[in-house]
């Protein structure tokens, strides 16, 4: 299959851009980290040449993007959106993530899903993002929370993983409509300020109190 050419997206402090074969070491690095993969479903790679056919065989060939540092270059995670096998009939794609353990707790994840979904909807056209997580991924619901998704509710024994075991997932949804009432808020309150990034709680509502959960 040819590669899918994913357009490099900016934020603050990172820079999304396509994945190439050269990422593979640093792809590596991150990856076959016992704590990383097994939270997405996937497991730790065995070696270089194993990420570098992920990197070819999944990566290239979906919308997925390297998330790099600004100013780096160097991969630290990955964010993607592939077809929604769950919905049909509706332009809806599933959200799919891993970041690099030494990158945990500086919302770098948020940041780069922020980005992604506003490709998604703003781009792409889509009327619906999804996007499933583990029950005990508390990491990863975190993400999903201060992104306004809502929960819709859980499926036992959703597939069966490298390991032999069966896991069940929690699945979320963010809706055309909700995003962009989630926009509007930010651009501007009821006063017209600002709402700064991370006052929204998951219905995508200014928090008054500032929770520093969705921060």
């Amino acid at each position: 299959m040819c590669a899918v050419k994913v357009p490099t997206l900016e934020t603050d402090r990172l820079v999304l851009r396509m994945w190439n074969r050269r990422d593979a070491a640093d792809l590596y690095e991150y990856a076959k980290n016992p704590n990383v993969g097994p939270n997405a479903g996937w497991k730790p790679h065995a070696n270089i040449a194993e990420s570098r056919r992920i990197i070819s065989q999944i990566f290239r060939e979906h919308s997925t993007w390297a998330i790099t540092l600004r100013g780096s270059g160097k991969p630290i995670g990955s964010i993607g959106l592939e077809k929604d096998m769950f919905r049909t009939g509706i332009r809806s794609c599933e959200l799919g993530y891993s970041l690099s353990e030494d990158y945990w707790g500086q919302g770098i994840m948020t940041e780069a899903a922020k980005r992604v979904i506003r490709y998604g909807f703003e781009q792409m056209h889509l009327q619906v993002i999804s996007i499933r997580t583990a029950e005990n991924n508390m990491r990863s619901r975190r993400v999903i929370e201060k992104c306004g998704f809502t929960y819709e509710g859980s499926l036992r024994k959703t597939a069966r993983m490298y390991d032999g075991t069966y896991r069940d997932a929690r699945f979320h949804s963010l809706l055309r409509e909700e995003y962009e009432e989630i926009t509007a808020a930010r651009a501007g309150g009821p006063e017209g300020e600002p709402v700064p990034e991370g006052k929204l709680n998951p219905e995508g509502v200014p928090d008054p109190e500032g929770n520093p959960e969705f921060e």
